[in-house]
């Protein structure tokens, strides 16, 4: 699994003789790109003083304050702040390489100081890389504002993150530099650097999950498994593990900053990031699990998300997936619902949630019915009623789900719009949205009526219960986790929930938990945001105070005991399987719900096969000529599959190790382009592309500019990927490479 290396600088500094057997240590580890934002409360004295750590950067800041008041507001003049050190190492290396590419690792010393020192440079021995010296020296003469670089060939013997630490010192010494006896600084002698390398293997990243919730009662419960890896896996790569927690939301509550891994640069996917913490923080508060630390975490990501949304929001109160064109009605509706519950726990403008009800109320028909603008977020959904419907069953729960009364003329209206169109109601996705909201209301008899229509199509396997859009459907697509998510509400949303009505949705969250990814989210956004609405409600109803379960896994080879009780219930525990390939018995006694999930990590060579959805990518030029010139990816998308246009898509490129990209040729569209790009992220060493949808047969083509900044030999190709953001099952990859050595 990637991961993003962590930079961390220490340095070791003489301060004074007396210190010189004993040096004390500053480690230097604090590096962001923003600091501060705080605010502070001034008080009737008219002035505050605010302790703050200086980050470890070596940079000059710019900082700016700003003051509210009733009288006012009031704006300080910036001010600047310089963090610097007289003598300094600095690291180059690339941000990830992939197995078999070696580099030369540059060390480069500064010297600020207004006389010479003599400088030795020494990297600290690893059994993860060997280094081989490309210089005959690695002491030298370094004057006043002078610099000089080291050289060594690396070569990584381990995947994973390398953490690679090189020291330089400022020794005495008899040599004579530029005619002047070197000295030795009475402060930071000596400065050691520990930078992060990510050494991944070829090929592409797989991820396998196998999850059961397991609640033994007093009894003893066993499942099995056979853990296998696929015949072409790259070797070294798999990882294999096996989790547990007692608690079925303790695997998201891990994992509140990144439940999915898709990037959240538009307005839909900042909301799957946002809303999640709202549901786990109610189900803690009820079941009074709540910590201070847990609520900080939590309202901190509620906090920056609600900041972050803003900048999707229109001046009519309406948002969009990227904050241009016209309003989005369903999006603005999931803000509704999740600014609205949000209110509990942060901040929110009061003026910001009635803005967008009294913008999504002023998109309603004559008859009460809510009209469709901008695109259901899954075309997928689609299918036997008008959107509208959908859309009206949608925002009417979001009202009831803000305790808006029945009696309400929006809500009432919308309720009465949706009676009269039952019956002809074909799509699952829609019968099951229908029904929460009627349970909300209240309406038994249509709530009954829908629920019969939702017996019919029930897919059951034992003891798992789930619905699907259409019986072609993959089980595990996200939206038949959104539909039997929203069939789970409906049952749990009744005055008396029945012991009949908790066994029965017993069987809809067994199929849930087997549908979680590593991370405790689901597939895509919607379904993650729905499923853990759900799943929180679930718990809520189950919750118990007492009992405790222990969990063993074993394999011929292998064996873990877990223990799960009361005290240690949101406890994520985590141990690596060893025996892989092998079968695997997990057996649970106790009285309390164990969620158990073993997880597999592992590559293989990128596929070729056609998809419905496919990219093509190639390179123009040859950067073995000269280091620093642009090289051009050209890549392609295609979609041949059953729909007029897919869902927005995402474009992942990896970059080449060594390589920048330049995203200016890969404009995002305004309101008068006609291009499908709506938005472009760099991110470590990806870039991000968001394709508004691609229509069917026909080619979507776009160009990259790629530069190489440090030289890597043994080049490996890197590979892009291409896949449908709501039904991310449609995916293609494809691999690109250059001549560069």
């Amino acid at each position: 699994m990637d991961r993003a290396p962590n930079v961390m600088y220490s340095r070791v500094g003489n301060f004074g003789d007396t210190d010189r057997d004993s040096p004390a240590v500053t480690i230097r580890t604090i590096f962001p790109e923003t600091w501060i934002w705080e605010l502070a409360e001034v008080g009737d004295s008219g002035s505050a003083q605010v302790p703050v750590t200086v980050p470890d950067t070596i940079t000059s800041w710019e900082t700016e304050a700003f003051c509210l008041s009733s009288e006012g507001l009031g704006l300080a003049p910036p001010a600047q702040l310089t963090v610097f050190q007289p003598f300094f190492l600095e690291l180059s290396l690339p941000y990830s390489i992939i197995r078999g590419e070696i580099f030369e690792l540059k060390a480069t010393v500064f010297n600020y100081l207004s006389k010479c020192i003599m400088v030795k440079v020494t990297p600290a021995p690893s059994s993860d890389y060997t280094l081989k010296a490309s210089d005959d020296q690695y002491s030298s003469c370094l004057c006043a504002n002078g610099r000089k670089t080291f050289k060594w060939i690396l070569t990584p013997s381990v995947l994973g993150v390398l953490n690679i630490t090189v020291s330089a010192e400022a020794e005495a010494s008899q040599t004579v530099c530029d005619n002047e006896i070197v000295s030795v600084p009475v402060r930071g002698r000596i400065d050691t650097v520990t930078r992060s390398l990510l050494v991944q293997a070829e090929g592409t990243e797989k991820e396998e999950t196998h999850s059961w919730l397991l609640c033994p009662k007093g009894d003893s419960l066993s499942e099995e498994v056979a853990l296998t890896l696929p015949k072409d896996v790259i070797e070294g790569s798999a990882r294999s593990t096996v989790s547990v927690i007692g608690d079925i939301l303790g695997r998201a509550l891990r994992n509140l900053h990144g439940l999915l891994r898709m990037p959240y640069g538009c307005g839909e996917q900042n909301m799957a990031v946002l809303s999640p913490n709202i549901y786990i923080l109610q189900y803690l508060e009820n079941t009074e699990q709540l910590t201070s630390a847990i609520r900080e975490r939590a309202t901190g990501f509620l906090k920056s998300g609600y900041q972050r949304q803003m900048n999707y929001r229109h001046n009519s109160g309406a948002y969009s997936t990227f904050g241009h064109g016209n309003g989005n009605t369903w999006l603005t509706a999931f803000v509704l619902r999740s600014f609205g519950k949000a209110q509990r726990y942060i901040f929110v403008d009061p003026q910001i949630i009635q803005s967008a009800k009294e913008w999504l109320i002023s998109r309603r028909d004559s008859d009460g019915c809510f009209l469709q603008q901008g695109s259901l977020f899954n075309n997928r959904m689609k299918g036997g009623v008008n959107d509208n419907v959908t859309m009206t069953a949608y925002i009417t729960a979001s009202l009831l789900e803000l305790e808006t009364p029945v009696t309400d003329p929006v809500v009432s209206k919308g309720l009465s719009c949706l009676r009269s169109v039952i019956e002809d109601v074909k799509n699952t996705y829609t019968t099951a949205l229908l029904t929460y909201t009627f349970s909300l209301a209240r309406d038994t008899v249509t709530r009954q009526q829908l629920f019969k229509k939702l017996e019919d199509v029930a897919i059951s396997d034992g003891s798992y219960l789930h619905w699907s859009q259409s019986a072609s459907a993959d089980d595990s697509d996200s939206l038949a986790v959104e539909i039997s998510s929203y069939v789970l509400l409906a049952v749990l949303t009744a005055d008396s929930v029945t012991t009949a009505d908790l066994g029965y949705a017993n069987r809809i969250v067994s199929w849930l938990v087997k549908q979680q990814n590593a991370f405790g989210g689901f597939s895509s956004t919607q379904d993650t945001v729905v499923a853990l609405q759900a799943l929180s409600l679930y718990a809520t109803k189950v919750f118990s105070s007492d009992g405790s379960s222990t969990v063993t896994v074993q394999s011929a080879g292998d064996t873990h005991h877990f223990d799960v009780n009361q005290d240690n219930k949101l406890l994520y525990q985590e141990k690596q399987l060893q025996s892989v390939p092998a079968k695997y018995s997990i057996e649970v006694k106790g009285s309390t719900c164990v969620s158990v999930q073993m997880a597999q990590f592992y590559n293989i060579p990128t596929p070729t096969e056609a998809k419905t959805l496919s990219i093509d990518a190639k390179i123009e030029g040859d950067c073995k000529k000269t280091l620093g010139q642009y090289l051009l990816l050209n890549f392609t998308v295609k979609y041949d599959g059953p729909q007029a246009r897919t869902n927005m898509v995402i474009v992942d490129i990896k970059l080449l190790s060594g390589f920048t990209a330049d995203t200016s040729m890969l404009k995002p569209r305004s309101t008068s382009s006609t291009s499908l790009v709506e938005r472009v992220d760099s991110k470590d060493d990806h870039v991000i592309i968001y394709l508004k949808e691609v229509p069917k047969n026909i080619a979507v083509s776009h160009q990259l500019q790629l530069k190489q900044i440090l030289p890597v030999k043994n080049l490996k190709p890197a590979v892009i990927k291409v896949y449908d953001y709501y039904q991310t099952s449609d995916l293609s990859e494809t691999e690109y490479s250059s001549h560069c050595e």
